[in-house]
């Protein structure tokens, strides 16, 4: 079976503008809500003694412009730091309103993302219709100041923050940002009350790995922290990575159990759907249950692949 057409209720979208007054969510720890609108991210904002760090930009320049100028005045002439929990125009494509005006960090699979794979994701936005096109206009990807493989900490001057590297798991750079083990910025490992979102569209993308995933979650839970901030959705707590992981263990499992017994995908996937709809009735976009029973099914747990495995593999060797 091909990959599973877009969800209906995903493929028309209003302008992705990062719009909203910040919010303190702990102690200068500030938020700009995403409003719970489709491909804006929420924005974080963290302001120290010596610097400030913002995470994430929104899609294009014009987000990442707005961005800045809002950091700008909460960190009061403070020099900036740019983090981004992925890598991708929704989260990402905003940063070149940063070059110049900040230190941007970025995991080496990151930068490795932006160079290898960018323009594709620019063509799959660009094709989500006008509203979300016209924000990618005039957007230029930009190389990072700095780089780091695994883990990064800033002393923002008596706020510490610890970057982490943790793809590939929902995608292939998966980066959070965690502020004195007291709030976590998850990115799209966690997302409030939506469905997650397995992006495994062969051949274009298939850079993601559940099982990590999983794994990644589990580590997170087990820090115990009271405030975590999604990439998209509410501010939650550690109670809402439980059952996002239970609901990937759901898929992983059946569809694992389908695939050895030889029950095929459309039939398999009839299952998955209505227990997940009943265990999790209010979660929005269930269009992606589809795709992630699709993921687990045609490619197991994911398949874990480094920087230097996928060069080589667009070099044809």
């Amino acid at each position: 079976m091909p990959a599973p057409h877009a969800p209906a209720d995903a493929t028309e979208y209003a302008a992705p503008l990062v719009r909203g007054e910040p919010v303190e969510v702990a102690d200068r720890v500030y938020v700009i809500p995403d409003q719970r609108v489709p491909l804006v991210p929420n924005i974080g904002i963290v302001v120290g003694d010596r610097a400030a760090l913002v995470i994430d930009t929104g899609a294009g320049p014009g987000n990442g412009a707005h961005v800045r100028e809002v950091a700008r005045e909460l960190a009061d002439g403070l020099p900036l730091y740019l983090a981004l929990t992925q890598l991708d125009p929704g989260h990402g494509f905003g940063a070149q309103a940063f070059k110049g005006h900040a230190t941007i960090v970025y995991s080496e699979a990151q930068r490795d993302r932006s160079r290898h794979h960018a323009p594709a994701y620019i063509t799959t936005f660009r094709g989500m219709g006008r509203a979300v096109a016209g924000q990618l206009d005039g957007m230029e990807l930009v190389e990072p100041d700095v780089t780091y493989q695994d883990e990064y900490e800033i002393d923002l001057g008596g706020v510490r923050a610890v970057l982490r590297q943790w793809g590939p798991a929902h995608t292939a750079d998966d980066q959070t940002v965690l502020i004195d083990r007291r709030v976590l910025f998850a990115g799209d490992l966690l997302q409030d009350r939506m469905f997650p979102i397995l992006p495994y569209f062969p051949p274009f993308d298939t850079h993601f790995d559940g099982d990590r995933w999983i794994e990644a979650l589990d580590e997170l839970i087990a820090l115990d922290i009271e405030t975590v901030v999604p990439g998209h959705g509410d501010i939650t707590g550690t109670q809402h990575m439980r059952e996002v992981r239970e609901y990937l263990s759901h898929v992983h499992e059946k569809t694992a159990s389908a695939r050895a017994r030889g029950v095929p995908f459309d039939t398999a996937v009839e299952g998955i759907e209505k227990h997940a709809l009943a265990r999790w009735p209010d979660w929005e976009v269930p269009g992606w249950i589809t795709y992630a029973a699709f993921a687990y099914y045609h490619d197991g747990g994911g398949v874990r692949r480094t920087g230097a495995q996928e060069r080589q593999d667009e070099a044809g060797q």
